[in-house]
C-alpha cells in the first residue's frame, strides 16, 4: 500500500521482499499507477549481508536516496511465550538488527540528500501486551535505538529525520490472520495507514500514532495509570481462544 501511494506521487521506488512473484506484481502495479521507476531486490533479512545489497542497488540505480522506509518483520507466533530463546534471537536479527544495518548502509546517501528514515513500529513497542513477547521485544529495541539516534543527529546537526510509526491493529492480511480470533475490536484500514506513514516521513514528524485517537489514548494512560492500562489491554483479548 505504501508503494502504491508513492507510485501515484511519481516516486522512484526500490522494493524488497522474500517472494519474487509478489514483488513482480507490486512493481508492475506501481508502474501502472505512475511511478517514475520501480525496481525490486528479492531476498531475506535473515541474511546479514542483504541490507547492504539492497542499499547498494539503490546507489547503483539512482546514485542517491531520499527516504528509507523500514517495514519488514520475521514470522513469529501469537501465543504464550514458549521459552524458545533461539526464536527471540532470530527475530531480533530480522526485526531489529537488519533495521540498524540498513540505516548504517543508507546513511551516507541520506545525509547527502537531507533525507528521512521511517521506522514502522507498533504499540507493542511502547507497552507490553500478552502473547507477543518476542515480537514486542524487537519493537521496544527499535524505539530505543532510533530515539537515541535521533538525539545524536540533532546534536551533530545531521539533517536526516527519524520518524517512528506507532501502529495499532491494522487490517493487513498477516495481522488479521494471526490475531483476529483473539482480539476484540475492528482493525484500522491499511490503505489509510500507509498514507499516514508516508505523510509523517515527508513532514519529518518525530512519531506517528495510528489510529491517532486509540494509540494516543493508550499512550496517555501509560503515563498516568499504567496498571489500569495493563488491565484494559488484557480485557481486549479473548484468552479462551488462545491455545498453548
Amino acid at each position: 500500500q505504501m508503494a502504491y501511494h508513492l507510485a501515484r506521487m511519481e516516486a522512484h521506488l526500490l522494493l524488497t521482499a522474500r517472494t519474487e512473484a509478489k514483488l513482480q506484481k507490486v512493481v508492475k502495479r506501481c508502474l501502472e499507477l505512475g511511478a517514475a521507476s520501480a525496481h525490486y531486490v528479492k531476498g531475506s533479512m535473515e541474511d546479514t549481508t542483504f541490507p547492504e545489497v539492497v542499499v547498494k542497488e539503490a546507489e547503483n540505480t539512482w546514485g542517491g536516496l531520499d527516504m528509507l522506509i523500514l517495514n519488514h518483520i520475521g514470522y513469529t507466533y501469537f501465543n504464550y511465550f514458549n521459552g524458545d530463546v533461539g526464536h527471540v534471537r532470530k527475530l531480533l536479527e530480522i526485526n531489529f538488527l537488519s533495521y540498524v544495518a540498513m540505516t548504517v548502509a543508507a546513511l551516507p546517501m541520506l545525509k547527502e540528500s537531507g533525507g528521512s528514515i521511517v521506522v514502522v513500529s507498533s504499540m507493542a513497542g511502547k507497552t507490553g501486551s500478552p502473547f507477543t513477547a518476542p515480537y514486542s521485544a524487537t519493537k521496544f529495541a527499535l524505539d530505543g535505538f532510533f530515539s537515541s539516534l535521533r538525539h545524536e543527529f540533532i546534536i551533530d546537526k545531521v539533517n536526516v529525520s527519524i520518524t517512528v510509526c506507532i501502529l495499532g491493529y491494522i487490517d493487513t492480511e498477516n495481522a488479521v490472520r494471526a490475531v483476529s480470533h483473539a482480539i476484540r475490536g475492528t482493525p484500522a484500514p491499511k490503505e489509510e495507514c500507509a498514507l499516514e506513514i508516508i505523510k509523517s516521513g515527508v513532514l519529518r514528524r518525530r512519531e506517528l500514532h495510528y489510529p491517532s485517537w486509540t494509540v494516543g489514548s493508550l499512550l496517555l494512560l501509560q503515563g498516568v495509570a499504567p496498571a489500569f492500562l495493563d488491565s484494559l489491554i488484557r480485557s481486549n483479548y479473548k484468552v479462551e481462544n488462545i491455545r498453548r
